[in-house]
C-alpha cells in the first residue's frame, strides 16, 4: 500500500490521550478535597468537657478547646506523608501548591457567592455567611499554617529517608508529623485565636497544645493504615524501584 493510500485512511476510533496508571493524581485529588472540607470545618470552635475546669499553671487542660476540623485535617498530613515517601519532595511540593491554590480559589468563590444579591425567596443568607463567609484573619491563618506545616512535613520526611532509605518508616512518619503539625498549629493558632473567640493565654495554650497533640496522636493511631497505603502504592508504582541492596520492607522497625 502506498503512503498516499495510508494517509487517506480515516481512523476507526476517536483519539484520546492515555491516562497514567499512577496513584499520584488520585492522591492529589483526595489531598485537595480534604483541605477544602477541613478549612470550612475549622471555622467552628469546639469545646469538650465544658462543664469541667482543670489547669496546670498557665495551661488550661479542661475544657478541651479545638476547632471543627480537628477530626479531618490530620488526614491531609497522612496523604502528604504518602506523597512524600513514595514520590519525593518535588512531587509532594507540587501537590501542596495545588492545594494552596485550591484554598485560595475556594475562598474567592465563597466571597463572590456571599456578595451576590440574594433573591427574595432565599432566607438563608445569614447562615450561608456564617458557614462559608471569608474571614481574612482565618483565611490568612489557614493558608500560612497549611503552607509552612505541609512543606516542613514533607521536607523532614524526605531528609530522614535520605539517611534511613527503606528502613524505619515509623521514624519518618513520626518525625515529620511532629515538625509539620507543631508549626502548622502554632502559626494557625497565633493568627486565628482572636478571630474564633480565644481571649486568654490559658485558652490559647490549651488550643495550641491540644491541637498539636491531637493531630500527632491521630497520626500515630492510624500509622498502621499509613504503612499499608505506602506499601500498597510502592508495590504498584512501576517507577518506584529501590536499590537491590535495600530490599527491606517499609514496615521494618
Amino acid at each position: 500500500m502506498s503512503s498516499t493510500d495510508q494517509s487517506d485512511q480515516k481512523p476507526t476510533h476517536a483519539t484520546f490521550a492515555d491516562v497514567s496508571r499512577s496513584y499520584y493524581p488520585t492522591l492529589v485529588a483526595l489531598f485537595t478535597a480534604t483541605l477544602l472540607i477541613s478549612n470550612i470545618s475549622a471555622t467552628k470552635g469546639v469545646a469538650f468537657l465544658e462543664d469541667l475546669e482543670l489547669a496546670l499553671g498557665p495551661i488550661q487542660v479542661l475544657p478541651i478547646i479545638t476547632d471543627g476540623g480537628f477530626f479531618l485535617f490530620p488526614l491531609a498530613y497522612i496523604i502528604g506523608d504518602v506523597l512524600s515517601e513514595v514520590y519525593g519532595f518535588k512531587a509532594a511540593r507540587r501537590a501542596i501548591l495545588l492545594g494552596f491554590g485550591s484554598l485560595i480559589l475556594g475562598a474567592l468563590c465563597f466571597w463572590i457567592l456571599v456578595a451576590l444579591p440574594a433573591a427574595d425567596f432565599y432566607e438563608n443568607q445569614e447562615s450561608l455567611e456564617a458557614v462559608v463567609g471569608v474571614y481574612p484573619r482565618l483565611l490568612l491563618a489557614g493558608l500560612a499554617g497549611y503552607l509552612v506545616g505541609q512543606l516542613l512535613n514533607s521536607a523532614t520526611l524526605v531528609l530522614i529517608k535520605e539517611r534511613t532509605k527503606e528502613k524505619h518508616l515509623w521514624a519518618r512518619l513520626l518525625g515529620s508529623t511532629i515538625v509539620g503539625e507543631f508549626f502548622d498549629t502554632l502559626i494557625f493558632c497565633s493568627i486565628a485565636a482572636g478571630a474564633i473567640g480565644i481571649d486568654s493565654w490559658s485558652t490559647f495554650f490549651n488550643y495550641l497544645i491540644v491541637g498539636f497533640l491531637w493531630k500527632t496522636l491521630v497520626e500515630v493511631l492510624v500509622m498502621p493504615l499509613t504503612y499499608l497505603a505506602i506499601n500498597h502504592i510502592k508495590k504498584r508504582e512501576p517507577t518506584y524501584q529501590p536499590p537491590a541492596d535495600a530490599e527491606e520492607k517499609t514496615n521494618e522497625s
